[in-house]
């Protein structure tokens, strides 16, 4: 019998990487330039579909690179000491403006608190990277490119219910949190609060740091990821 194809294994491992280092490049193509690369510091979240999204001003250089050719990229890359042999993610693909900014306003938000003036501001705007590619390099000899298709997540409704998630988890399960943390991350912050949740896992805010979790396994709708948090508190609680 042969061995299962690793290729989904390695799109769920470059997924979850970018979950994890929000800060990225943005590589747009220069209208002042003639197309030559443009590189721009952006910090971003990715929505439920996996797809990175940024806020950006209509005044910005790199914004008016995507209004004039929507193609770019954007390098998910961790602050490393030997930036060579740490892991990167390459996202490929056209960003389009959303015409809501509101609709994805909280969970930006929550993540970039930081971000709430230029949020209320008229010329900023949420563009979103429609991931056509994928190149991750997990390492010193792990280079891979990924189909858009295999870097997505599986189907969920976290989308509809992720604001009720948080309010639940946050008003009555602060414990819970506080002994994730401890369990995981081996912290125990003075205040915790969860922040976002998504097929793989999710976010706390303990004290001033961002914690990611990771579920075992994909978790695509509230009764999943509750059965998730169950197990992960039973853990926290076993001794050892």
């Amino acid at each position: 019998m042969s061995a299962p194809d690793p290729k989904p294994d390695r799109a769920v491992e470059a997924r979850r990487f970018v979950r994890t280092h929000p800060h990225g490049v943005l590589s747009t193509l220069s209208r002042r330039l003639d197309g030559a690369p443009f590189g721009s510091i952006a910090p971003f979240v990715l929505d439920h579909e996996a797809c990175p999204v940024i806020l950006i001003s209509t005044l910005a250089e790199h914004t008016r690179n995507l209004d004039a050719d929507p193609r770019c990229s954007l390098i998910a890359h961790p602050c490393a000491q030997d930036p060579q042999a740490a892991g990167r993610v390459t996202l490929v693909g056209r960003a389009e403006r959303l015409p809501d900014k509101h609709a994805l306003g909280p969970r930006y938000l929550r993540r970039f608190p930081e971000a709430e003036g230029y949020f209320g501001m008229h010329d900023f705007h949420f563009y979103r990277l429609r991931v056509e590619a994928v190149r991750f390099i997990g390492g010193f000899g792990s280079i891979h490119w990924i189909d858009a298709a295999d870097f997505a997540p599986p189907t969920n409704t976290l989308g509809d219910s992720e604001a009720s998630i948080l309010e639940h988890m946050n008003a009555d399960h602060e414990a819970n949190l506080r002994a994730y943390c401890r369990h995981v991350h081996g912290l125990q912050p003075a205040s915790v609060r969860m922040i976002g949740v998504d097929v793989d896992g999710f976010d706390v805010r303990a004290d001033e740091r961002v914690l990611r979790f990771e579920f075992g396994q994909a978790a695509c709708d509230a009764a999943a990821v509750r059965a998730a948090l169950v197990a992960l508190a039973q853990a926290s609680r076993e001794p050892g």
